[in-house]
């Protein structure tokens, strides 16, 4: 009875512990922008972001649904394209030769010179280049985390495989995906947040008005702070959804096979 408690409590305290220091973390800061009277433009305090959240709440679902939409085409285009090419790579000796220096490239290719060329190349009014942007963003995690996972197969197994006379994909499909199942998903849990990261980004930068990027500049230029961190709070929102869904993803396909 004793280990079942502490089983049926231990998710309790995971919970309660962060809950209880974002509390306590939110009281000091309304605490201290009110006894030091820090001015909106510097930092707002909670109690008037959460009431510019409230009373704004449609326009912030709004902007949570096109980054959030944004953000999702490009996780899937991204984690696809990420994983295809590292099981090519890890397959193909000359395939990972060639795109080492391609996926590195990549890797450091800053957002803020790349969101306006690809604005003028499939035009402004397109959420294309946010899409693109994000699905960037996400390949490179993904990539490496899911080659890293496919090389971390034991000698024996592959040894084994080539003794059954296994082909090259059979070995592939029974042996090495499944023990980089879990590199697959920490890129993945990184990447989620970065899509949504990389699509707000993205929206400083021009195209088609909507989106949580678009809505803070527009909050800040007209010098609405609370308001601006209001959307701030939902981008934050955004993000934790996107974690929490790729984390769900992960303990439902390992329940599932057993892992």
């Amino acid at each position: 009875m004793t280990a079942r408690r502490q089983r049926m409590s231990a998710p309790v305290e995971a919970l309660l512990a962060p809950v209880l220091f974002g509390v306590a973390a939110i009281l000091l800061w309304q605490g201290a922008v009110t006894a030091l009277a820090i001015k909106p433009f510097i930092l707002p305090g909670p109690l008037a972001i959460g009431e510019q959240f409230g009373a704004n709440l449609q326009n912030v679902l709004d902007g949570m649904a096109v980054t959030g939409r944004n953000a999702l085409i490009g996780l899937v285009i991204g984690a696809v394209l990420g994983i295809l090419l590292a099981v090519l790579s890890a397959l193909l000796g000359v395939f990972d030769e060639m795109a080492a220096p391609i996926v590195a490239s990549i890797a450091v290719v800053p957002i803020v010179a790349l969101a306006p060329v690809l604005y003028t190349m499939f035009g402004a009014a397109a959420e294309t280049a946010r899409q693109l942007v994000a699905a960037l963003a996400v390949f490179v995690p993904v990539y490496f985390n899911t080659l890293k996972g496919l090389r971390q197969v034991p000698q024996v197994h592959r040894d084994l495989m080539r003794a059954t006379a296994a082909s090259r994909w059979q070995a592939t499909r029974t042996v090495t995906l499944p023990t980089a199942r879990p590199f697959v998903f920490t890129g993945l849990r990184i990447a989620s947040s970065l899509a949504v990261i990389s699509a707000l980004i993205a929206e400083y930068f021009g195209g088609p008005v909507g989106g949580l990027g678009k809505s803070i500049t527009s909050a800040a230029s007209s010098s609405n702070y609370p308001l601006a961190w209001a959307f701030v709070l939902g981008s934050i929102l955004l993000g934790l959804t996107f974690y929490c869904g790729a984390l769900i993803v992960e303990k439902l396909l390992t329940r599932r096979h057993g892992g």
